[in-house]
């Protein structure tokens, strides 16, 4: 990830990859298939992060204020300089930015899942799948702002969106 930040997506090659690993460019395939994988590898257990913060909120909170206590939760425990800067190398690295967008369609449907699971209902429960896809569209409109230079958190442009989004459906 280093070389990632230092140089930029397409200027690192996997042969400077594995020469910084101290492996070979063969024993880099063993473990990942492109250059994509590697930067992917470093979010793969978001998913299970989301599903873990909802499985901690209390199963009588009402599912939007669950969902937002636990972005909320989880936006302020990843924001570090590292995870902004490698947030903004795939925001604005096309190769990566399309494959980010696969990863939000797999969190919306964990989260919708470990929703219904908390409240004991069926996976494809309506309500918990509305309020993850909404979730889902906050979280991205919350990480641009951040990444565009909001002076805050995504967690306070996450607040209110989900403020915006009670008085649209108030």
């Amino acid at each position: 990830m280093r070389l990632f930040l230092e140089r930029g997506f397409e200027e690192t090659t996997l042969d400077d990859i594995a020469t910084a690993a101290d492996v070979s460019r063969r024993s880099l395939f063993h473990y990942f298939a492109s250059k994509e994988e590697i930067v992917f590898s470093t979010k793969a257990d978001f998913p299970d992060l989301i599903a873990q913060a909802i499985g901690r909120r209390p199963a009588e909170e009402p599912l939007l204020d669950m969902v937002e206590n636990a972005l909320v939760d989880l936006a302020t425990r990843f924001q570090s300089a590292e995870t902004r800067a490698l947030a903004k190398l795939i925001h604005d690295t096309p190769a990566l930015s399309a494959g980010d967008q696969a990863k939000y369609e797999k969190v919306e449907r964990v989260l919708a899942k470990a929703l219904a699971d908390r409240k004991g209902l069926p996976e494809t429960d309506i309500a918990c799948r509305v309020t993850a896809a909404a979730a889902i569209g906050i979280l991205k409109l919350a990480t641009e702002a951040w990444l565009a230079g909001a002076d805050a958190g995504p967690e306070i442009f996450g607040k209110a969106a989900f403020a915006a989004l009670r008085d649209v459906v108030g």
